[in-house]
């Protein structure tokens, strides 16, 4: 039997999805349902003096309408800063409580302060508006680089500053920075940005007043996660009366790893008016109050010797939480951020300074890539800027300093198992014809336009789970994933999974290993994912994590099968178990033609006992029937994707528009399972990555007011706006796990904003022009380039 391993497979998920059979969680209704509505603030910061429900409580088809003060005297909890960092005095971090309902202060638009529950929709979002809130209306913080020079947001935080975070040595860059005969400088703004994912959050919340139990249907991303913080920090439920459910879900790229306010509220309501709850958010709500991202002020110097070579680097970072810490939020902008920022280059000196703060805009939290992008658009703008004052090629000054042998430990943190930088540049620039460019920005000068090349050489830390490092960090649990594999008597297998797939294809790479692990077909495999009452406890999906280690716990738990597999086989083929070889499927005795299949063995476990002389029983003395296996995998490294990507952009001086010409993505994820899904990931996350570049900015003004809050303010990629993306892979196996690979889905939302922006800064004759490169700053670019070579857009 071919391996499926490496294959190109049809995606399993695809008849379900094309054929609009999916179940969304707005998709589920429950008898004798209600409808809520979250009163919420519109003000960015503000005092609430008193709310008045009264004439609300008169409207029509209200069931009942909670706030802050109810929420509080049931001791509910609220919402959590997952991780722990400490401040560079030892100190630890700042964290403001954040109830789920507003009680004394709202602390951003949208922030909510009271939920009416109805009998329909139209009902409940009527009542709403006869919600009356006196709030005394403060002065907001909204700027990032100026929030720890503004008034304090919550009591007891000084200048707004919730850790002032030090990574690296001080002294020792210091050192460096005195031999250089160059010191590279850049001023950088990573723009906010609003994941969008396409379908909006949403819950349903049911509670059994029998058994009081809470089911809540919700779009998560990790819904055992959900269940543990709900339970052990909300007080919401214990655990064994929690159930959570995350059907089918359309997108997260982080913003559905966190529990919101709505979950929490809406949880606990049901279980006070004991009838079910629906909420699901309009898409402003979404723009106002899921997760953001980004929102960095960076300062970074590289310093570098005349002939390219890299000594030191220094990265001052003022990163915006929003108006609370999150679940992620505090490590995106330490660890998952300050190890990257040194990229894929030999760097002996070096630091990263954080310092996070909070304002009142919506809370910022993990998002495709999350601290990754925002490290390497750092690192890479550097490097493309010493490779123009140098006069060395880009590429060549990036070979000059990629390290050559691996194991690498690089200055900071991370010690990475596997790669070859050099081989992925190479391929690169063959596949794009990087040596053909100057004859292309001829051609396009001769056509009245601009053409700039950019370079972006990355990798990441991924595969967000090895407990030890990262309990070690700061983070409140163990990130190891689990599966089940259950083979049934008749030969189908149940795999339970604590992973979430909501566009990872699961259902397809999952049984795809399997079916290799186990010799079985695709066919007679199924995924289970999604429910805290089915399979064993999981952490979800982030971080690109799902194959690296949910992937690989399966592979365990089928190993699993198949030792036990063996022994069977051994007793039913009257041989010893060293005897028995598993292939393709079958126990095979080595020193004769007999053999079993494992549909046969299976069967076996299932019959333990013994009817006639005919009929006994084929299992080892003292084993327990069942073919059924568990496995957690904790992996001892982060796997470490890398690779180069080169982007063309043309240039219109007289409209400013950038036009992306070609696009070349050549990665090394290790051992890839799937090329159509891989290729599919790196897609996605290049087209967020050039969203982010050009197009995406979301934008407060100095009120508080998200003036970006629609798609009619808040510019989204389209398919015309993507050339046919080229793509090419290396490989290097990661050592860490059995099967070699490195995470994949991150990838293409790291590299791409570098590559674009080097790009369009290239085409602009080296003058600096922020993210994102609109239209009209890329034309007052164009204006000024005669003026100043450096004169920021």
């Amino acid at each position: 039997m071919a391996s499926l391993v490496g294959s190109r497979v049809e995606r399993k998920e695809d008849k379900k999805f094309l054929t609009g059979k999916g179940r969304y969680t707005a998709d589920i209704n429950i008898t004798n349902q209600t409808y809520a509505v979250f009163v919420r603030s519109p003000h960015s910061r503000a005092k609430i003096q008193k709310i008045d429900v009264s004439k609300a409580l008169r409207a029509d088809g209200v069931v009942s309408i909670l706030t802050g003060e109810e929420i509080a005297k049931d001791k509910i909890g609220g919402l959590i800063a997952g991780w722990a960092i400490r401040s560079q005095d030892g100190s630890e971090m700042k964290i403001p409580a954040n109830p789920p309902l507003a009680k004394e202060h709202a602390n951003f638009v949208g922030e909510p302060i009271a939920v009416v529950i109805a009998e329909s929709l139209a009902e409940a979002k009527a009542a709403a508006e006869l919600v009356n809130v006196d709030y005394k209306v403060l002065k907001g913080v909204v700027n990032t680089a100026e929030a720890m020079n503004g008034e304090t947001i919550h009591e007891g935080i000084d200048k707004n500053l919730c850790y002032d975070w030090l990574l690296g040595d001080r002294k020792a860059v210091e050192e460096a920075f005195a031999k250089a005969d160059k010191i590279i400088k850049v001023d950088l703004i990573n723009n906010r940005l609003v994941p969008n994912a396409m379908e909006p959050r949403a819950c349903v919340t049911d509670y059994n007043t029998a058994s009081e139990e809470i089911t809540l249907y919700t779009t998560s991303q990790n819904p055992h996660l959900s269940r543990l913080i709900m339970s052990a920090f909300g007080g919401v439920a214990p655990e064994n009366k929690l159930r959570v459910v995350a059907p089918d879900v359309g997108g997260g790229f982080g913003s559905k790893i966190n529990v919101y306010n709505e979950e929490i509220v809406c949880s606990w309501a049901s279980k006070k008016i004991e009838r079910p709850i629906k909420w699901v958010a309009e898409r402003t709500e979404s723009f106002l109050t899921d997760t953001h991202a980004r929102d960095h002020v960076t300062h970074a110097e590289l310093a570098v010797t005349k002939d390219g070579k890299f000594l030191g680097f220094k990265n001052e970072t003022i990163a915006n939480l929003g108006a609370y810490a999150r679940v992620f939020a505090t490590v995106t902008p330490t660890y998952l951020f300050g190890p990257c920022a040194t990229g894929v280059y030999v760097i002996p000196a070096a630091y990263t300074n954080v310092k996070a703060v909070y304002t009142n805009t919506a809370p910022i939290d993990a998002y495709r890539g999350a601290g990754r992008p925002e490290a390497t658009y750092t690192i890479e703008r550097l490097v493309e800027k010493a490779a123009m004052e140098l006069g060395i090629d880009k590429t060549e000054l990036r070979m000059r300093n990629f390290p050559k042998q691996f194991p690498f430990k690089q200055t900071l943190v991370h010690t990475i198992d596997s790669g070859d930088y050099g081989a992925g540049l190479e391929k690169a620039k063959k596949m794009s014809d990087y040596d053909g460019f100057e004859a292309r920005r001829k051609k396009s000068a001769a056509n009245g336009k601009l053409r700039g090349i950019g370079v972006s050489s990355y990798f990441e830390a991924c595969g967000i789970a090895p407990s030890a490092a990262v309990m070690s960090l700061g983070c409140g649990v163990g990130l190891w994933e689990s599966a089940e594999v259950r083979f049934n008597p008749t030969g189908q297998i149940s795999i339970y999974t604590g992973s979430h797939s909501h566009g990872q294809s699961h259902d397809t790479t999952f049984a795809q290993i399997a079916a290799d692990e186990l010799g079985v077909p695709m066919e007679n495999i199924d995924v289970i994912h999604g429910d805290t009452d089915k399979g064993t406890f999981g952490m979800g999906t982030y971080g690109s994590r799902s194959l690296t280690v949910g992937g690989i716990a399966i592979v365990n738990a089928c190993r699993k099968i198949v030792a036990k597999g063996k022994k069977v086989a051994a007793k039913m083929l009257e041989v010893s178990e060293n005897e028995i070889d598993f292939k393709n499927g079958e126990f095979v005795a080595l020193k004769s033609n007999k053999k079993k299949t494992i549909g046969e063995i299976a069967f076996a476990l299932y019959l333990p006992g013994s009817r006639d002389s005919d009929f006994k029983s084929q299992l080892p003395d003292g084993m327990e029937p069942g073919l059924i296996e568990t496995a957690f995998f904790d992996p001892a490294n982060f796997s470490f994707p890398a690779g180069t990507h080169i982007c063309e952009v043309e240039i219109d001086p007289e409209t400013g528009e950038v036009k992306v010409e070609k696009y070349t993505a050549v990665d090394d994820f290790g051992r890839i399972v799937n090329p159509n899904i891989v290729e599919g990931q790196v897609h996605g996350g290049i087209a967020q990555g050039i969203g982010q570049a050009l197009y995406e900015n979301a934008q407060y003004d100095e009120t508080g007011q998200l003036v970006t809050a629609s798609y009619m303010d808040y510019t989204m990629p389209r398919a015309d706006n993507f050339p046919e993306f080229n793509l090419g892979f290396t490989c290097t196996p990661a050592t860490t796990n059995p099967l070699g690979v490195k995470g994949c889905g991150e990838a293409g939302a790291i590299a791409s904003p570098p590559a674009v922006m080097n790009a369009v800064i290239d085409a602009l004759g080296g003058q600096e022009i922020s993210m994102p490169a609109t239209a009209e700053k890329v034309w007052r670019a164009c204006k000024s380039m005669k003026k100043s070579n450096y004169k920021a857009a």
